[in-house]
């Protein structure tokens, strides 16, 4: 989240996409009732489903799964059409004036740099005209200047070397961010958008008209997604798509304003805050890469580049500063500047190891074993009897879990012979979390410190000990036997007092990180040195456990507002600890015009004060005491090389712009460019094994079907609490009313449902909740399938999986299956 839980009571209008948030965040949906209220606020829910979110909000605007992007493109050429963007927002705080290079094109779905033997674009190609290539074009203007026309807010420096490789900046330039903008989105009209994602013309327009009026100073509109918009193929570009029309419209950085991402069950962004994704290090730094041996080179080809004169570019000016204190709290003083402060001991993987990638490598049979630690891989991996077969193919696997899951005893599920099974499962009793204190990171970033509320049962330990003690083991056999590189694990250091059973406390101490001149811990990521003398576990949690205490633990709340809230924001900076620096909406400075006023003096972020000569407000996300008057001031978004927000960008590898794309299995033909349908760059895991294509097609497969979750059951662990059970007892999938009766089911018939991959027999709930939708001129049939069933728990005989349904296919950026878009078959049983 940019914002926040309670900042969503500050809006004017909220747009729910790819979420259900009354349903699966419910305590979270009071702050988006006091909205609505307490401030008239709209609430327009976009889902292929009505749900209870829907009957809530204003509008439901049902959608195809999968088609977002469209959705989202939609509204960014009605807006761009219309002139409703805020206009000196876009000027002074986006890229839309950096002219794109010459190479940068694109044509029937496929953007230039890509490569059709492998997949893969080079999304280097994607680049920023330089003012260097600007003077070789002879096309350079003169002087320090500022732009006529919107871009009245950037200043353009043209001379001296340094500025040779910042940006060329002119909103008018043919190739200017916000002109390509115009030309790429045109193609997304309403009737483009209504055979795309089924969304009748005038309920697009009538949403697109009240979206439109956000563009206003005086209006705010919220964005609030889930992994409705996650769990796709092009999950990442329709996220993407969200923050464009989010910057389009001025709302970044303000009060009510925002992209907010719902975080599900317990701690998931305090996960993924502290590196269990696979390609990022602690505080979202990037993984090594393959050839990069000193921590020079590493920063030179990991962090953002400075490419406007006023960027600040905070991350990539730090990035060497937050990586080597992170190697001083792992390896302590056996990291030295000689040794590159251990530098040669993190991995630089040449290949992804998303967990889609781990389950393919077993089924390949290039893994030995494997260890699940609060995940059950045959229940949440996609094509899951394909993921079965390949943990049947380990020679042991390790599950760490409070409960049996469908992983810990897949290889006695229904139909699956054990004594074909050849690997030895070892079941490592863990703690749940409401048997262990610590901190939980939620949605907003907040860090809430919780108690202990019982002690582990039996012999279950903590997940951190039982992995401690198997580090200890493993460091003593590497002690006693030697091996090819024991330096990384010999070096480790767990400078705990016990370091079998290290305390969360002392974790948390840790992670803060402290001065290692003085050993005194810090207040602040601004303190972290890249000369060996501090050590963080995490950049950004650093100041959540200063001297002065663990702030995650404060709770001066709503028993004094006038105290706690002096902003009357919300903001109650004293209750726990928000990352960064106790932030807690991101971008704030973006909340006030170029002189340092807020746009809405009734919604303040961050004000200057001249009189104090500083920012005030919200903790800034800013130099404290930059006058937003002197021309040397930076630009809002420090984080950036380009000082802006990128509504052009690189970032990703599957397109600079957000491009609508097609599921891998679709009713359709992609309208928009049908010889390009499906992403061209999202990883088809089965073909690259050489494995037979597992697609279906829409001949075999004629209804479109999406899976979600329910409110009475957390993914699979509830199968093991009665209460739970009884209120949602068996499977189910849901079928539309008019389908029903074309194929003779009624409620609580048993039917099947079958995919490529798999099948479901279970009781089917006719509903009006779904409905047919008209694509391209098709009448198209969506199915809605709830996740939570398994062969564990009270339960036994329900043993049909959801993601035997799902296609093994990953996000072309970040590996994210595709669960919410596929095609099965329907029969009556």
């Amino acid at each position: 989240m940019t914002n926040h839980w309670r900042d969503i009571r500050n809006t004017d209008l909220i747009l729910i996409n790819g979420a259900n948030p009354a349903e699966a965040h419910p305590v979270g949906f009071r702050w988006f009732v006091k909205a609505k209220v307490e401030r008239g606020a709209k609430i327009i829910h976009v889902d292929p489903r009505y749900t209870r979110t829907s009957a809530v909000a204003d509008i439901h605007l049902r959608i195809r799964t999968g088609t977002d992007a469209a959705f989202y493109g939609g509204l960014i050429n009605y807006v761009l059409e219309n002139k409703l963007y805020h206009d000196d927002y876009v000027a002074n705080y986006t890229n839309a004036a950096f002219v794109v290079s010459k190479d940068y094109s694109f044509d029937e779905g496929l953007f230039n740099g890509y490569d059709e033997e492998t997949r893969v674009y080079d999304a280097t190609k994607w680049a920023y005209e330089t003012q260097a290539d600007a003077e070789r074009s002879k096309a350079a203007p003169g002087g320090l200047r500022r732009q006529a026309g919107a871009a009245t807010g950037l200043a353009v420096a043209s001379s001296g070397p340094a500025s040779k490789t910042f940006a060329q900046i002119d909103i008018d330039h043919p190739r200017s961010v916000l002109n390509l903008m115009r030309k790429h989105y045109s193609r997304y009209t309403p009737e483009m958008v209504e055979r795309i994602t089924g969304i009748p013309r005038d309920q697009f327009l009538k949403v697109a008209a009240l979206i439109g009026e956000m563009g206003r100073p005086d209006k705010v509109m919220t964005q609030v997604y889930a992994v409705g918009l996650t769990h796709h193929t092009t999950g990442s570009q329709m996220i993407r798509a969200g923050a464009v029309l989010q910057l389009l419209l001025g709302n970044i950085g303000r009060p009510g304003g925002g992209m907010n991402a719902e975080r599900g069950h317990a701690n998931i962004q305090g996960n993924t805050d502290n590196a269990i994704s696979w390609e990022v290090l602690p505080g979202y730094l990037k993984v090594p890469a393959p050839g990069q041996r000193t921590v020079k080179d590493y920063v030179e080809e990991s962090a953002p580049k400075k490419s406007h004169p006023n960027s600040l570019n905070f991350f990539g000016a730090n990035y060497g500063n937050f990586l080597v204190s992170l190697l001083k709290a792992w390896y302590g003083d056996k990291a030295t500047k000689s040794n590159e402060f251990a530098f040669d001991h993190l991995p630089k993987p040449a290949g992804n190891a998303s967990w889609i990638t781990i389950f393919d490598q077993a089924l390949q049979g290039k893994m030995e074993g494997l260890i699940l630690n609060g995940m059950t891989a045959s229940s949440i991996g996609p094509d899951a009897n394909q993921v079965q077969e390949g943990l049947g193919k380990l020679k042991w696997l390790a599950v760490m879990d409070a409960f049996p899951t469908t992983s810990s005893e897949f290889w006695h599920a229904p139909g699956i012979d054990p004594s074909k099974v050849r690997t030895e499962v070892f079941v490592l009793p863990a703690s749940h979390w409401i048997e262990k204190e610590g901190s939980f990171t939620n949605s907003g970033r907040w860090l809430q410190w919780k108690d202990q509320v019982l002690p582990p049962e039996g012999e279950s330990r903590h997940d951190h000990w039982v992995l401690a003690d198997l580090f200890l083991r493993v460091r003593e056999l590497y002690r006693r036997e030697g091996g090819a590189f024991p330096d990384p694990v010999m070096d480790l250091t767990l400078p705990y007092r016990d370091p079998a059973r290290p305390a969360f406390d002392e974790i948390a101490r840790e992670v803060n990180g402290q001065s290692l001149e003085t050993g005194k811990r810090l207040d602040t990521f601004k303190d972290l040195v890249d000369d060996g003398s501090t050590a963080a576990g995490n950049w950004i949690y650093t100041g959540s456990y200063p001297e002065a205490g663990n702030l995650m633990k404060r709770r001066n709340g709503v028993q004094d507002p006038k105290r706690n809230d002096p902003t009357g924001m919300g903001f109650y900076p004293e209750w726990a600890w928000s990352w960064p620096a106790n932030r807690r909406v991101l971008y704030n400075r973006a909340s006030a015009d170029p002189d340092g006023k807020p746009w809405d003096p009734k919604r303040p972020g961050i004000t200057w004060d001249a009189a104090k000569k500083m920012w005030v407000g919200d903790v800034p996300d800013y130099l404290p005491d930059a006058d937003p008057h002197d021309d040397k001031s930076p630009l809002p978004f420090i984080m950036t090389g380009e000082g802006v927000g990128r509504l052009f960008s690189n970032g990703l590898v599957d397109g600079p712009f957000p491009e609508h794309y097609e599921p891998i299995e679709s009713p359709i033909a992609n309208p928009l460019h049908p010889k390009v349908s499906a992403s061209p760059s999202a990883f088809l895991y089965d073909k690259v094994a050489g494995r037979p294509n597992r697609f279906g097609t829409v001949k075999d497969f004629p209804f479109v079907a999406t899976s979600y979750r329910l409110t009475e059951h957390e993914h699979y662990v509830t199968q093991h609490v009665e209460q739970l059970v009884a209120l949602q007892p068996e499977a189910f999938v849901e079928i539309p009313a008019e389908l029903a009766r074309q194929k003779g089911i009624d409620t609580g018939d048993m039917v099947r449902v079958s995919s490529k991959r798999g099948k479901m027999e279970v009781r089917a709930l006719v509903t009006k909740r779904l409905g047919a939708l008209m694509i391209d001129g098709r009448k198209t049939f969506q199915i809605g399938i709830p996740i939570h069933w398994g062969y564990v728990g009270i339960n036994t005989g329900e043993h049909w999986l959801a993601n035997a349904l799902t296609p093994f296919v990953g996000d072309a950026t970040v590996r994210t299956p595709e669960f919410k878009s596929f095609l099965v078959n329907l029969e009556k049983m």
